[in-house]
């Protein structure tokens, strides 16, 4: 085992197709990285498993033990009870209800264990260590298979009455528009996720539209993604830059709601979809900026994400570290 250990956290960031698991200090520096598949089909004994795997491999990287860190923060996506600990449903993760994922992952690793949202933990990275350093009123967005969010409000993260708060990619766009899975209709998410972006190509190439989208894909529909949209766009193919252009519309009316709704200093940007970059926010900001109040518009400002995909991990150690102190003082 290392010698001179500092004080050292496990920070998981479990997620819809991937669990990111470090082991880090403090400060945020991270000593060691394991990134694998989240198998979300297979049900939750095997994701839990996958979890417990991925953390064992964290600290072999890092050439600590179990009993070096002094704490462990998981981040999942859903509905999260932090107080007990319970994630109480996932669209993203079928059959998932009700699950004691920290108390699970406390006894398996036999370490003390904290459980937040995954956007919130997000939020919080950013606050500590990345884009949001400074700000008091912020939120973070995340748009990749779905939409988070985290809300940050005098320094403090938002949970809401029963830790719910925040779940942004589930407020009504379009009360007509496609069934989300989290049984809801036209949720943000089904319309300017990478999720919505690929369903809606793939629905206009089963139409017969002519694009080049199919030739990134191998020839294949089902391979269809949002970074096979994103390829065939950069190289000029005209219904690719249409869908990235109406889902950048859609994710401009959301953040346009948030805008009115907590008038914040700024909105965090995070999430795979985001690295499309103008071609996706010219369009959205353009409408945030004509439908919500100019005076509130006008008051805040947009940037990307300063950590790329640690700060979910980040923000989960963080937390982790701080309710621990809170309940030891």
């Amino acid at each position: 085992m290392r010698e001179n250990i500092d004080d050292l956290i496990l920070g998981v960031d479990l997620g819809g197709t991937k669990i990111l698991t470090v082991v880090t200090n403090p400060q945020g520096e991270i000593l060691s990285r394991d990134h694998s598949v989240t198998p979300a089909q297979k049900g939750k004994e095997a994701v839990i498993q996958s979890i417990l795997e991925s953390a064992h491999r964290a600290m072999r990287q890092a050439g600590v033990d179990i009993s070096d860190l002094i704490v462990v923060g998981v981040g999942a996506p859903g509905l999260i009870n932090s107080e007990a600990g319970i994630l109480l449903t996932s669209p993203n993760l079928p059959g998932w209800r009700d699950v004691p994922l920290r108390d699970t992952i406390q006894e398996k690793l036999g370490k003390k264990t904290f459980l937040i949202n995954d956007a919130n933990a997000a939020a919080l990275g950013e606050f500590y260590f990345g884009a949001a350093r400074g700000s008091r009123n912020f939120i973070y967005i995340t748009i990749s298979t779905g939409i988070g969010g985290g809300i940050v409000i005098d320094g403090k993260i938002y949970s809401g009455a029963i830790g719910a708060a925040g779940e942004v990619g589930h407020m009504t766009i379009d009360d007509d528009g496609p069934i989300c899975n989290c049984g809801n209709r036209g949720c943000w998410e089904t319309l300017a996720s990478g999720t919505a972006l690929a369903r809606e190509a793939r629905h206009r190439i089963e139409e017969g539209m002519r694009t080049s989208i199919l030739e990134y894909a191998e020839g294949d529909v089902g391979k269809v993604t949002a970074r096979v949209i994103q390829d065939a766009a950069e190289r000029g193919d005209s219904l690719a830059k249409e869908l990235i252009g109406r889902t950048g519309y859609y994710l401009g009316v959301g953040l346009a709601n948030l805008i009115n709704i907590f008038n914040p200093e700024l909105i965090v940007i995070g999430g795979g979809l985001s690295n499309i970059g103008d071609m996706l926010f010219e369009p959205a900001f353009k409408v945030a900026g004509e439908r919500a109040y100019k005076q509130a518009f006008q008051a805040m400002r947009f940037t990307s994400a300063g950590l790329g995909r640690n700060s979910g991990v980040l923000g989960a150690a963080v937390f982790a570290l701080q309710e621990m102190k809170r309940q030891n003082p």
